[in-house]
């Protein structure tokens, strides 16, 4: 893993030819060289550089903040001195922000304070609200819940609505449609605040950290909660009724971010876009999430430049602003694109979180063979270079869905094949990943996921050494392919849709 910009030689020196594939397979390389160059040590010195923006900045790199300007300035600057000639995308997009800490407490029939992030969370894009006393009143509720996710279509028509007492604060389950779709017919109905509880299925039974996806004509509080919490109330609604405390105070200002973009040399028509968000939540430095896959591609981009590898097909490296908002910088830079500039991305790797505490290694499920849904075509040729270096590193690893979470998201909905790498956020280490990999089985692969403790400390350096080398050979494979990663080597425009998340948040 290491040095220099752009020399022919150096291609011979570096690659091995293989025998042709198929049409829809990437044309294996010798990535040794390049692996090599990428070290953790040197990732670690650029993770080192944004602890350090983020604890002189407040604590914080967010979007539209100074921490996320000095991080922007350090990318642009180490990419200088590579030799790129980076530029630096501007946008304007809406920020969301709490300026006060939200309340919920049940009244009667007993007394209780709900505590912030533990049994409730502000739904993002919420409107400030204060409802003292205010009544609970449930709204089609499918409980005990179905069998399967997204069972219950609680909130989703305004029908349900049918007989709510106005000023009432509505009790909803999560289930087929948005939470901003609950969230309006609530409003519509002249509910005081909106209540929407997880669903209770295995694995839709935490704490809702949901968004409305963009500011909303709601005008009232809207929280999410675990499903505990959600079927306590309505259990309690059974013999009489239940008084709540809610309160949350929020604000949208129009924020000016920026994208760093930098690029290769090599054929305009068939480019790799390697991706990862530079942003981190307000509440913390974010130099796992996500400065962990910032980190690795700034190296990748600095020692293919230092080792003069001249790429046959253009490598457009991204660091996404606002993707802890929505996806933002990556759908802004995806909507400036004409169809033609869509049709001569080849393929989309992202980066986001590859440094986890107690790590897995999570591959991005392209076929859709273990997930709920496969990416673009080609997506699983992307998989299948993900695994079959990891197979022949003998290291095992495990499927991530596509589920909108990172900002592969609006790349897949114009028909780019894409895929990446993971490891971990609040999810919970198997037996099966402690015994591959060490760690605690029942924790979670990062416990300061989304929190102030998310330093240089939260970094697994092992997981970095692992993934970098991972991340190095795909880019560098798909940067010297003759093969097309889906049959055309262009976006076909088969998106995929209705994902449950945006962003970090989920969305329904």
């Amino acid at each position: 893993m290491r040095k220099g910009i752009f020399a022919l030689a150096a291609i011979a020196a570096t690659l091995i030819a293989l025998l042709v594939p198929p049409a829809t397979a990437a044309v294996g390389v010798d990535s040794e060289e390049l692996r090599d160059a990428v070290t953790p040590e040197a990732i670690e010195d650029h993770l080192e550089a944004f602890d350090l923006i983020g604890s002189s900045n407040g604590g914080t790199r967010a979007s539209g903040t100074p921490g996320y300007a000095d991080s922007v300035e350090y990318v642009v600057e180490t990419l200088e001195a590579a030799g790129y000639v980076p530029a630096v995308q501007t946008f304007t997009y809406e920020q969301w922000s709490e300026t006060a800490p939200p309340l919920f407490a049940q009244l009667s029939p007993n007394a209780v304070v709900y505590a912030d992030g533990v049994d409730f969370a502000t739904m993002e894009y919420s409107d400030s609200g204060l409802v003292a006393g205010g009544m609970l009143e449930a709204v089609d509720l499918v409980l005990p819940p179905g069998p399967s996710a997204n069972t219950s279509s609680s909130g989703c028509e305004a029908a349900d609505f049918a007989g709510f007492t106005a000023g009432n604060v509505a009790l909803i389950q999560r289930g087929t449609c948005s939470f901003a779709q609950k969230a309006l017919n609530a409003a519509a109905a002249d509910a005081a605040g909106v209540v929407i509880f997880n669903e209770g299925q295995p694995g839709r039974t935490d704490v809702l950290f949901g968004t409305l996806g963009g500011p909303g004509p709601t005008g009232v509080p809207v929280i999410g909660t675990s499903f505990a919490v959600g079927d306590a109330l309505a259990g309690l609604l059974t013999p009489g009724p239940v008084l709540v405390d809610l309160q949350t105070t929020t604000t949208v200002v129009s924020t000016e971010t920026q994208n760093v973009i930098a690029e290769t040399e090599g054929r305009s028509d068939r480019v790799v876009v390697a991706g990862a968000h530079l942003d981190s939540v307000p509440e913390g430095p974010g130099v796992n999430d996500n400065g962990s896959g910032s980190a690795t591609i700034l190296e990748i981009a600095v020692q293919m430049a230092e080792l003069g590898i001249e790429p046959r097909n253009q490598v457009r490296f991204a660091w996404w602003g606002a993707e802890e908002s929505g996806l933002i910088g990556s759908e802004f830079y995806v909507s400036q694109l004409t169809s033609r500039d869509i049709k001569d991305i080849a393929v989309n790797l992202n980066f986001d979180m590859v440094g986890s505490p107690n790590y897995a290694p999570f591959v991005y499920d392209g076929d859709g063979s273990d997930t709920p849904a496969a990416g673009p075509n080609g997506s699983g040729v992307v998989e299948d270079v993900f695994l079959d270096y990891f197979g022949s590193m003998d290291a095992p690893t495990w499927p991530t869905a596509f589920d909108g979470r990172s900002d592969y998201g609006p790349f897949i909905a114009v028909g780019i094949p894409a895929g990446g790498l993971f490891t971990g956020a609040e999810g919970l280490k198997t037996q099966d990943q402690e015994d591959a990999y060490g760690g605690m089985e029942g924790v979670a692969y990062d416990v300061c996921y989304h929190q102030a403790c998310d330093t240089i400390a939260n970094v697994n350096m092992d997981a970095i050494d692992l993934m970098s080398d991972a991340a190095a050979h795909a880019v560098l494979t798909f940067a010297m392919t003759t093969s097309a990663v889906n049959g055309t080597g262009q976006g076909n425009g088969n998106g995929v849709g209705n994902l449950e998340f945006d962003g970090a948040r989920r969305q329904r």
